[in-house]
């Protein structure tokens, strides 16, 4: 029976060490950033997406995602987008701002069955590799700015929007 309780053993801890690693966060003042993450791509690919488990405002006033930027040795640009599916078809447009309301939590995950938002990547200078981390600023209208790290994870089938629900 103890040739089974330390191979366990080993795989749970492993489970334990790889969920924290992943699950990821930052704070901004009122604002907790969690989970931020990109899908890897492949070559020739020139867009990506930069997505979060959520971005919770827990202030009593609201706020705003006013911009999100590389360096430019990532992409040559990056936006804000929204995105819709509208009769099946995925929709994409960029904004000028995504509200965070006072006391709300505005899920940004990748995957999602509703409207969503998503900090697009544009003139990719190379392919995102599974591993990578980029640096992200994010600048909010009344927080300020904070750089975030973003993790490059591979696309799972059918469970992008499960991975993010530990």
């Amino acid at each position: 029976m103890n040739f089974l309780i330390k191979p366990l053993f080993a795989s749970v801890t492993l489970l334990c060490v790889t969920l924290a690693a992943a699950a990821h966060g930052f704070k901004l003042g009122e604002l907790n950033i969690a989970h931020p993450y990109a899908i890897a791509t492949v070559q020739g690919q020139s867009v990506g997406g930069v997505y979060f488990k959520h971005i919770a405002n827990k202030g009593d006033k609201a706020d705003r995602l006013i911009s999100a930027s590389v360096a430019s040795t990532v992409a040559d640009k990056t936006e804000l987008h929204t995105m819709s599916t509208e009769n099946d078809v995925m929709r994409m447009r960029q904004v000028t701002a995504i509200d965070l309301p006072a006391k709300t939590t505005v899920p940004m995950t990748r995957g999602l069955k509703k409207d969503g938002y998503h900090v697009m990547l544009i003139g990719l200078k190379a392919p995102l590799k599974v591993g990578d981390k980029l640096p992200v600023k994010l600048k909010f209208e009344r927080a300020g700015e904070v750089e975030v790290i973003v993790n490059v994870e591979l696309l799972k089938a059918d469970a992008a929007a499960e991975v993010h629900k530990h």
